[in-house]
């Protein structure tokens, strides 16, 4: 899946879970969440690398289970950038949508590679 595929899949992901999730997470409109996913692809390519490597320790010590608090804070980032319109309730908040980002990234990523 390209950078337009993946920018497309994490703005109808934005609009899922705020939907699904509406008192706590909360995007006011589509061009928002488009906005939030094109910031959230550059902070991903410009900042979570280093953040990465800079956490490895803690990263190996979990097995790779801080990852999770990575892309998390990647998302309180994004939240950040784009403003009001756009924004977690909570930190747990943030974790859990990274959580489902994360398994519906890698399930489409799996559905492209077959085929």
């Amino acid at each position: 899946m390209g950078f337009w595929g993946r920018l497309l899949v994490n703005t109808l992901l934005f609009i899922a879970i705020a939907g699904f999730f509406q008192g706590s997470f909360y995007v006011a409109n589509i061009t928002t969440a488009i906005i939030a996913a094109f910031v959230l692809a550059i902070l991903n390519t410009l900042v979570k690398p280093v953040l990465f490597i800079l956490s490895l320790p803690i990263n190996i010590l979990t097995l790779g289970l801080f990852s999770i608090v990575l892309n998390a804070f990647m998302l309180e980032a994004t939240s950040y950038i784009v403003g009001s319109n756009f924004h977690f309730t909570s930190f747990g908040m943030a974790i859990l949508v990274s959580i489902i980002m994360s398994i519906c990234n890698a399930v489409l990523s799996n559905n492209q590679s077959t085929e």
